[in-house]
């Protein structure tokens, strides 16, 4: 296995990417044991070969070991136009297991989004049965497992294909939606605000009283690059949201774009550190990569100012900066 990391010069700082390969749409759990694991979209491993969901692992979130595929086995319903993207992790410490959601293409076209499940975060993960949801082109994507703190239900954030980012409440199976349970639209598009024009990309955390919805627009990647974070918060975890522009009565709830060097920063997750800071993984494109398709994992803290994140200068940092507190044991 082969080490993949920041323009480190110092223990305590680093430098972006933390990951200087293709890792798009990044999604992060800790392992029990204090490791780091991190998912991404399909992509090409080290060895050239086609890897399904791709996986990286670190013990400090600076230094990342690419370990490969972590659904090695795709599902029969998915297994004709082989594209997997977007997976998120969750762990359910009543049955001990790990699930996976991701977006696939069904075999007769059109997104859905699956399940699967490990003993362990690294995996292999087994899908479980049929898709959650199925639909016409990509509007079924970027799902999220959130456990809400406060009401102990258990929700799937999701959506794109130009229509609403949703959230919807899953059985105690978590291969289910609930019974008698629909998806409520939380965060529509707005072709009169910059990067609303597709919103995807969703997650969501707790924090201090609010949930804070975390999510992505407009084009992530391509000629064509417009794309940026944005967020909005509620006391509840079905909604409503109240975007940051709303609330402070400017045009835009963005919180990081593009700078000199990296472009399509975006679709997002959030971790914790040790010492209770909160950093921002996602993706981003060298302003010089001439594709505009190569996706590189970036991390960034996480500031808290009159109750809403805020990310240095609202762009990818590109100089030397202090490393999350990590206690290892």
């Amino acid at each position: 296995m082969n080490w993949c990391h920041s323009q480190n010069v110092h223990r305590d700082v680093y430098k972006n990417p933390v990951l200087a390969m293709n890792f798009p749409d990044p999604a992060i759990i800790r392992g029990k044991d204090g490791t780091f694991y991190a998912f991404a979209t399909q992509g090409t491993g080290l060895n050239g070969k086609p890897v399904h969901i791709q996986e990286a692992i670190s013990k400090d979130l600076v230094h990342w070991k690419y370990i490969g595929d972590a659904l090695p086995k795709v599902p029969e319903w998915g297994k004709v136009k082989k594209e997997y993207w977007a997976p998120t992790i969750i762990f359910d410490k009543k049955k001990n297991k790990y699930f996976m959601y991701f977006a696939a293409e069904r075999n007769i076209g059109g997104k859905c989004i699956g399940v699967a499940i490990s003993d362990h975060p690294e995996g292999p993960y087994t899908v479980i049965g049929n898709p959650l949801v199925c639909g016409k082109g990509f509007v079924n994507i970027d799902p999220m497992a959130f456990d809400d703190p406060q009401t102990g239900k258990k929700l799937l954030y999701w959506g794109s294909g130009f229509g609403a980012i949703k959230v919807q409440e899953l059985d105690d199976s978590r291969t289910k939606f609930k019974s008698g349970s629909k998806p409520i639209n939380l965060v529509n598009i707005n072709f009169d605000k910059d990067y609303d024009k597709l919103v995807e990309g969703a997650w969501v955390i707790y924090h201090k009283g609010f949930y804070y919805l975390f999510y992505s627009g407009d084009n992530c990647c391509g000629s064509g690059t417009h794309y940026a974070v944005m967020v909005a918060r509620s006391t509840n975890a079905l909604g409503p949201f109240e975007h940051l522009s709303e609330a402070t009565k400017k045009h835009s709830s963005v919180i990081l774009h593009l700078s000199n060097q990296w472009i399509g920063p975006g679709h997002n997750c959030i971790i914790q550190d040790d010492a209770g800071n909160d950093w921002i993984l996602y993706h981003a494109i060298r302003s010089d990569n001439k594709e505009k398709t190569f996706r590189q994992l970036l991390l960034d803290k996480i500031n808290w100012v009159n109750g809403w994140p805020e990310i240095s200068n609202s762009r990818p940092s590109d100089y030397l900066t202090p490393m999350p507190i990590i206690h290892h044991s």
